[in-house]
């Protein structure tokens, strides 16, 4: 897989009048042979103004069809797309602006006035003023036919938990390894109508599932960002027949007043990552025929690595699935020999839809990899993981989450399942704290929707675990920080005095 073929105009030739994208807010839609001209216009206006291999393009914006034009322009030229956090500060995405030095940045209304505080020396490009006049007066170019696999397409930035964060590559060939792996996952075909509401700033956003949507040639609508009410509209309607979301999403949906009498059975996928979706609202939404798929994955992994089939949703709760088609996996222990089945371990990455590393960050790219005796380079995920005899993987948590309280090891994301049980916790989250006695013991920090005496939680636990995975302490908060993915961010939790 060296080269590959240009991805967009060969899905052109294939569909050339489907529709390839619509935005439902304004009415906008593109086939795929108009996605693929716009994309050649916009390449040759980013090489009008001087951008060519190599260069970055920074792009600042919610959720557009022109998002997706750009992508593909700075595939067709070989430029390195660079999306921004537009709920980041001014100062972060200034920083980033310089350690990218990108000559052009793309951006929508809502953001027109961060982007146009960015450095004075950026050409700068409104999707909503100047945009269509500019295309208008660019023909299509001849772009290049090849597009080399290990190439850069585009950067992801991590949430930066230690410093700033790091830019993770995407490569062309990581793009279509996750078509792969997604796509025969959740056994994607023809007549699927995706919906992208995630932020493209995210993995998630650009590909669960719209770029893989692209290359199969299937219409994904488009919406700003997520909206409970619009979402169960066109699920009710129909108007969608796979979903993906993060579990703060599944709960929101489970939530509206509709949802009891929702019909759920138009839809032939549901698909759930960026942290274990608590076993009850599995059960919950199983019972309305909705099979919830677990899956795991990694910025680094493209995302796709585990998905979980429907077959055992229900059978292997808590579960995350099994390695998908081109992904391997290996669970080891501190001395990277590999675990028994059914041990817990540090769990690691390998294959073709793993990244290269991060950009211009050697440094970081050493420490993120362990080279096997065989030459192997295994991409380190940070979690712990084990595998069932069936060959079914479980996430217990993350390693640096992970706390030992009296010599025993507790992992959060188990204590945070069983209190998820209870009928008036909403979302929990579980940190660890100094203690003079036991070394370190659990916060419960949670979100109620009715009034619980601390107590009953703690006997509430002390019925589901073992006595020293119970927290110590429990906070009622009102809601946590959390990724624009709505994925709760742990570091940056405010802990009151205990």
């Amino acid at each position: 897989m060296d080269m590959l073929p240009d991805l967009l105009a060969n899905r052109a030739a294939l569909s050339p009048h489907k529709i390839a994208l619509l935005e439902l807010e304004s009415g906008k839609e593109v086939s795929f042979s108009e996605l693929n001209q716009r994309s050649e216009k916009l390449g040759s206006l980013l090489n009008a103004n001087r951008i060519s291999e190599g260069d970055r393009v920074a792009v600042l914006c919610r959720n557009r069809i022109a998002f997706f034009e750009l992508l593909f322009a700075c595939a067709k030229i070989g430029a390195i797309l660079v999306p921004l956090n537009w709920r980041a500060p001014l100062a972060e995405n200034d920083d980033l602006l310089a350690r990218f030095s990108p000559k052009i940045i793309f951006h929508g209304k809502e953001d027109e006035a961060l982007a146009r505080q960015t450095d004075a020396g950026l050409i700068k490009i409104d999707f909503d003023k100047n945009y269509e006049g500019l295309l208008a007066v660019h023909a299509p170019m001849r772009t290049r036919k090849n597009w080399p696999s290990n190439q850069i397409w585009y950067l992801l930035l991590t949430s930066g938990t230690t410093g700033m964060p790091k830019a993770v590559i995407q490569t062309y060939g990581m793009a279509l390894c996750n078509a792969v792996n997604i796509g025969q996952a959740i056994d994607i075909v023809s007549e699927d109508i995706f919906l992208n509401f995630l932020p493209l700033f995210h993995s998630a956003g650009i590909n669960l599932h719209t770029l893989p949507a692209i290359f199969n040639g299937n219409t994904s609508k488009i919406i700003s960002g997520f909206d409970t009410d619009q979402v169960i509209s066109l699920i009710e309607n129909g108007e969608i027949t796979a979903f993906f979301g993060v579990p703060a999403i599944y709960l929101q949906l489970s939530q509206h007043p509709k949802f009891t009498e929702l019909n759920l059975s138009k839809m032939r996928s549901f698909g759930c990552g960026g942290a274990p979706l608590p076993d009850y609202l599995v059960e919950l939404y199983a019972n309305k025929g909705a099979l919830v798929c677990n899956g795991m994955g990694m910025t680094e992994t493209g995302p796709t690595a585990f998905m979980m089939d429907k077959e055992n949703v229900k059978a292997k709760i808590g579960s995350v699935g099994k390695p998908q088609l081109l992904c391997n996996v290996k669970i080891v222990d501190s001395q990277f020999n590999e675990a028994p089945i059914g041990t817990a371990g540090t769990l690691l990455f390998s294959g073709p839809g793993i990244t290269p590393g991060y950009w211009q960050n050697e440094a970081a790219t050493n420490e993120a990899f362990h080279v096997d005796e065989s030459g192997v380079k295994w991409l380190k995920s940070g979690d712990t993981a084990l595998q069932d005899k069936d060959g079914y993987y479980y996430i217990v948590g993350r390693t640096k989450d992970m706390y030992i309280s009296g010599s025993e090891n507790v992992y959060p994301a188990e204590v945070e399942n069983a209190l998820a049980r209870h009928e008036k916790i909403t979302e929990v989250a579980i940190v660890a704290v100094p203690d003079a006695k036991w070394g370190e013991v659990g916060v419960a920090l949670y979100i109620a929707n009715g009034p619980i005496a601390n107590s009953d939680l703690a006997a509430f636990c002390r019925g589901l675990l073992a006595p020293f995975k119970v927290p110590k302490h429990f906070i009622e908060v009102k809601d946590f920080p959390r990724t624009a993915a709505g994925k709760v961010q742990k570091h940056l939790i405010k802990l009151p005095k205990l």
